[in-house]
């Protein structure tokens, strides 16, 4: 299993997206790229810290790509606006993709240089950094879309950006369907 980390906004808008995506194990929300030591949300939110909200994605690369991963990650979120997702305002919100090694380092610098090229217009600001430590958030964070599906924040701005993925990347959507029956199949007590 491969990790990636990147922000884009509000933690629980990227976490209730890759949490849909084939090939991805599991979705951390968290804070990285700060200076202070296991940071609460709270301190995070002041931007005081200079960590921003992230998500550490455990994934295969034998069934999904970190190229296909930025792909979502570019799709579902603005790279254009500095510091900024909508009404989220603050550096604890910018764009930024955190990189494991110099491989996803060099995939991320041209991932961007290609959608300035060809989509975005030189505009992209999305920071490009080294991992430096990476601070598990709380509890009450992980799963937030799918642990309260009907919450106002979850309707009107993470449900359009799972389904602006949804739309987009059909082929990457986990089947459902598969993944309930092999939980299922594997919740069933042996019958000798």
């Amino acid at each position: 299993m491969q990790k990636a980390i990147f922000g884009g906004g509000c933690f629980w808008c990227l976490e209730g997206v890759f949490e849909d995506v084939k090939g991805v194990d599991d979705v951390i929300s968290g804070y990285s790229g700060g200076r202070r030591e296991n940071p609460s949300y709270e301190q995070v939110c002041t931007g005081a810290t200079g960590h921003a909200e992230v998500v550490k994605i455990i994934y295969n690369e034998n069934i999904i790509s970190y190229e296909q991963l930025l792909d979502i990650f570019f799709q579902v979120h603005n790279p254009t606006t500095l510091n900024r997702q909508g009404a989220d305002v603050g550096t604890q919100y910018r764009s930024v993709i955190f990189y494991i090694d110099n491989n996803q380092r060099q995939i991320a610098i041209d991932k961007i240089d290609t959608l300035n090229k060809t989509t975005f217009g030189n505009s992209i600001v999305t920071e490009v950094s080294q991992l430096d430590k990476f601070f598990e958030a709380e509890d009450y964070h992980q799963n937030y879309y799918k642990n309260n599906p009907n919450q106002g924040y979850c309707q009107m701005v993470i449900r359009p950006k799972v389904e602006k993925f949804h739309k987009t990347f059909k082929d990457l959507i986990i089947d459902l369907r598969t993944q309930w029956a092999n939980q299922w199949q594997w919740s069933k007590p042996l019958i000798k």
